[in-house]
């Protein structure tokens, strides 16, 4: 695990006092220091990636009791993605288990050319969840400072990472198997825009697989895209009802998707599930209460909050690497009719 970079360190090699170095870090207006001495020590701290702690308590005890977790901004929004029920379920359980251990959550969300890794060690996290898919070099930042680290939902080979997740590949294999067991040939897929190794494209090889087992061709005409969101996936309806491919079921991706899905096709004037059989993914609390309620492959999202909970915890602790796998199944309502 890297060594965090203090002020002690900067000071040594600047050549100077701890004093001087934080007279010259923390701007002391009152501070005597020459400005080439304190252009020297600038220079030394940024090589050496020299961040300021948030408190002189966490400087004496190294511990701050905060657990930093990034949700992931998706699509084309700026904002974090509580308008989907997953995140804010996960975060209860997530919160509720930090909380019970003593520590408390750092929220925060990420966007472009935002340095977390700074932040995380501003605030002197003592761990972090990460939720979703993010760029390598993201991960690199995360994995130079130190901080244990727990992955959810990302499919990342890295021993420095503990992660908690599904098999979503399976997960979108009995999605698509349960449409085709019902009888459907031709079935639509509704996702974000597939990035790689992401949990949608994760599903879709699961899709591919059920289509291949039973025979059927993978056709581009049945692929749909838009945000993970209520409305995007309202309006790419009418498109749909529009085209109309032919499809006699629909594998939406999220559970939020499906149902801006199955709304707006309401509103063109279809009828779910004599039209068009839909399945989704998560099994939010709201996939029971809308008409229909939606048929949908189970993920137990409060036992994922509060085991990658548990998780960084224990990796604050010194656990070795865990991961850990969560089962998933379809769970059967009325949004899908049998094809005789």
């Amino acid at each position: 695990m890297a060594k965090r970079t203090t002020i002690k360190d900067v000071a040594r090699e600047a050549g100077v006092s701890v004093t001087t170095a934080s007279y010259v870090l923390n701007k002391n207006p009152k501070a005597r220091i020459s400005a080439e001495t304190a252009e020297r020590v600038r220079k030394v701290a940024e090589r050496m990636h020299y961040v300021p702690r948030s408190s002189a308590r966490t400087m004496i005890k190294r511990e701050s009791k905060l657990i930093g977790v990034i949700i992931p901004q998706t699509g084309s929004r700026s904002r974090l993605m509580f308008a989907n029920p997953f995140y804010g379920e996960f975060l209860s359980a997530a919160e509720y288990a930090i909380r019970e251990q003593g520590y408390h959550v750092l929220l925060s969300g990420t966007g472009p050319n935002q340095d977390y890794s700074q932040v995380a060690q501003m605030r002197e996290l003592d761990g972090i969840i990460i939720l979703g898919t993010y760029p390598c070099d993201f991960l690199d930042e995360i994995k130079e400072t130190g901080i244990p680290a727990v992955l959810v939902d990302a499919y990342v080979d890295d021993h420095y990472f503990h992660t908690v997740g599904n098999n979503d590949r399976y997960g979108g294999y009995i999605a698509t198997k349960h449409l085709i067991e019902k009888g459907h040939k031709k079935i639509a897929f509704v996702s974000e825009k597939l990035r790689e190794k992401g949990v949608h494209e994760q599903r879709f090889q699961g899709y591919c697989d059920a289509l291949k087992e039973a025979g059927l061709p993978l056709l581009e005409e049945h692929l749909y895209t838009c945000d993970v969101s209520y409305e995007s996936c309202y309006r790419l309806a009418a498109d749909y009802a529009n085209k109309n491919s032919g499809e006699t079921a629909a594998f939406v991706t999220a559970d939020i998707m499906a149902m801006g899905f199955i709304n707006g096709l309401t509103a063109q004037g279809w009828s779910i599930p004599d039209d068009l059989s839909v399945i989704g993914f998560d099994d939010v609390p709201l996939a029971t209460m809308c008409l229909p309620s939606i048929t949908t492959v189970r993920q137990d999202i409060t036992a994922k909050g509060m085991i990658a909970a548990e998780t960084v915890i224990e990796a604050v602790k010194g656990i070795p690497k865990k991961d850990t796998i969560l089962p998933l199944h379809v769970v059967e309502r009325d949004s899908v009719k049998p094809i005789l």
